[in-house]
């Protein structure tokens, strides 16, 4: 496995006394994990001088701040436009085919960093090499960006290695661009010092520049093109009118999950979902690249409706994990047995995925439009359902309040459950 070596100046023993003095350091765990082959080490209490490669990581972040007043500026300004980043980390193969955790800035827990390993391409046993991936667990996004390293470089003994950046933001496009920078430092000089402080310069002022890979403003990667960045239209003319099943599904805040052994062709897809009920502006419910493990699946059981994706075909029957499962390939989309009474459809539903279906259809209408036509239908349910609970003793509706307008059947149950999942619903 690659090593890392550096010395330690008495100028950088002042700049790192400075870091660790501040009555609030920007980076409480500072220095946690800096040791080699994965394994954790706590440079609060080992500043050995033998440890070359922990005091060179160090300096370089302490060399950032070395004016106490400085640094709090520079804090405080992070805050208001990096604030959603956590952590970068750097997983390695080398030319013995060992895959390794090697380093991290400034720490993830023992069970993130499990959950990390497990999808990243390297460890696994396919073959397959996936250049990018993304997905949440235990509200963490986690963006992991692979890449085959090209002879010659510094990194002699290393074929292949992955950045892994997290976040409390979704925005895949944003950290993809992080990520392709900071493998380009890696590539160019061997050592995550200059990664790290491309990666701290984007925290602390929300710029980095590179000369193989241009500049990196956090500006430029608004939230709602994150949220925009897939196409409804496509998953509209993948299902048709079916795609009334996904809409009631995520307004009752149902558990869908999702199945493509292609892990592209799942995250492109399951990232869209959330737009059909855009007035919630959620996408902590998208949880796309799951497995079949009781740490992932005890997270996901936490959250009362999700979008899950599965490559895992097993997953099919495990009817406690859904309500509505979705088989990409077959275009196939199945209600269970214990959620049919809930998404039992009538004459609002139809109505709403002929609006759903035509919108998506007109050539002249973007992606957005047709989001912005959805949602504006369902802003008119959702006044509906609040002037009827404006009717009712403390603003909150009961079946019995509902069935003294005599809605059909399904208007009355679909409202129903609609209130409940708009916390609308006497209990």
């Amino acid at each position: 496995m690659h090593q890392y070596s550096g010395s330690f100046s008495s100028s950088d023993w002042l700049s790192a006394a400075c870091l660790l003095l501040l009555p609030d350091p920007p980076f409480p765990e500072a220095g946690r994990e800096f040791g080699q082959r994965g394994k954790a080490v706590d440079s609060r209490n080992h500043f050995q001088a033998t440890d070359n490669t922990l005091l060179k990581h160090l300096s370089c972040i302490a060399l950032c701040y070395s004016e106490v007043a400085g640094a709090l500026k520079v804090w405080n300004m992070a805050a208001t436009e990096t604030q959603f980043m956590l952590s970068v980390g750097l997983i390695e193969k080398d030319v013995n085919g060992d895959t390794l955790w090697v380093w991290c800035f400034p720490s993830v827990s023992s069970d993130l960093r499990q959950v990390l390993l497990s999808k990243c391409c390297l460890t696994q046993d396919s073959r397959d090499f996936h250049t990018f991936v993304f997905g949440q667990f235990c509200r963490t996004w986690y963006y992991i960006t692979t890449v085959e390293v090209q002879e010659p470089t510094a990194l002699n003994k290393v074929t292949h290695f992955s950045i892994v950046v997290t976040a409390k933001d979704f925005n895949p496009e944003k950290y993809a661009a992080l990520s392709r920078i900071l493998c380009g430092m890696y590539i160019k000089h061997g050592s995550p010092v200059k990664m790290m402080e491309a990666y701290v310069t984007v925290l602390t002022k929300g710029i980095c520049q590179s000369d193989e890979n241009g500049s990196f403003l956090i500006k430029d990667y608004d939230a709602r093109k994150a949220f925009l960045a897939g196409s409804v239209k496509d998953v509209v003319s993948q299902f048709g009118l079916e795609t009334i099943i996904l809409y009631t599904a995520l307004m009752l805040k149902k558990r869908i999950i999702v199945h493509h052994p292609r892990i592209e062709a799942l995250l492109e897809f399951t990232r869209v979902l959330p737009t059909l009920t855009w007035h919630r502006k959620d996408w902590s419910i998208l949880h796309p690249y799951v497995h079949l493990t009781d740490t992932e699946l005890e997270d996901l059981k936490k959250c009362p409706g999700y979008v899950a994706g599965f490559v895992d075909p097993e997953v099919s029957n495990r009817s406690d994990l859904f309500d509505v499962y979705v088989n990409l390939p077959d275009s196939a989309i199945t209600v269970s047995q214990s959620a049919k009474e809930a998404m039992a459809m009538g004459k609002l539903h139809k109505d709403v995925g002929l609006l759903i279906v035509q919108s998506a259809e007109d050539a002249e209408r973007s992606d957005s439009q047709v989001i912005k036509d959805l949602s504006v239908k369902t802003k008119e349910i959702l006044a509906n359902l609040a002037a009827l609970a404006d009717e009712c003793e403390d603003s909150k509706i009961t079946l019995e309040s509902l069935k003294q307008h005599h809605f059909p059947p399904a208007t009355e149950n679909f409202l129903f459950h609609l209130a409940a999942a708009e916390q609308l619903l006497r209990i």
